[in-house]
């Protein structure tokens, strides 16, 4: 089954250049486009996409808005990936911190949005690992966050699951988590699935990002 996507962006040659390098794939498939924010959850219930890649910056509803009005709203929610115009971003930290799975830069190549666009879809690996740290570094409170702590307090997370979680905030993969650790696969799937259980997080974004803000992982 090819991975389904939804464009959402104020600007029409931004949507008609992502949908011709996507549809190009034989595996992703363009099934809507959006001029707005606020026009995704209706859109969202109909179509049901794999992913949202979403401008974070609209006029009516922004994508900030609109990620939290998906996740707050919609069952069984998908991957939203926030298309951005500058990397240094507050908002798109705020867009990651607000539920988003990953942003993409309007100006990336095209094959970097097809690989944006696979790897939020699988949600195994933590897409550009040193820009959210970066992000997380400018804009995070780097520790002072007291809900971020005691969220991470309550969790009570085992040694290799906070190991696990320290190697997701550097951005392996499952797979290389496995090899750094000698395990299987299926194990690193388990700790994985426990840590975000335990920190109520959608997705390794929404982990790592506890992480960096609660002081566990250093986002320098």
């Amino acid at each position: 089954m090819p991975v389904t996507v939804l464009l959402v962006d104020d600007e029409p040659l931004v949507r008609a250049g992502l949908r011709a390098v996507l549809e190009a794939q034989p595996d992703i498939e363009v099934v809507g486009e959006a001029a707005d924010g606020a026009a995704v959850i209706p859109l969202v219930r109909s179509l049901r996409p794999d992913v949202v890649a979403m401008d974070v910056r609209m006029p009516l509803l922004d994508g900030i808005e609109a990620t939290r009005a998906v996740l707050r709203t919609v069952d069984a929610p998908p991957k939203i990936l926030v298309i951005t115009t500058f990397e240094n971003d507050e908002y798109v930290y705020e867009a990651l911190r607000a539920g988003a799975d990953g942003f993409l830069l309007k100006r990336a190549r095209a094959a970097e949005i097809v690989h944006a666009v696979r790897l939020v879809a699988e949600g195994e690996s933590l897409l550009f690992p040193a820009s959210v740290r970066q992000l997380a570094a400018q804009y995070g409170e780097d520790g002072g966050n007291r809900a971020a702590r005691a969220l991470l307090d309550r969790a009570q997370l085992t040694e290799r699951e906070a190991e696990v979680l320290r190697l997701m905030a550097r951005g392996l993969s499952n797979a290389e988590i496995a090899a750094r650790l000698t395990v299987g696969t299926e194990t690193v799937k388990s700790h994985v699935s426990a840590v975000l259980a335990k920190l109520g997080a959608r997705d390794r974004t929404q982990a790592v990002i506890t992480a960096y803000e609660s002081g566990f992982v250093a986002p320098g």
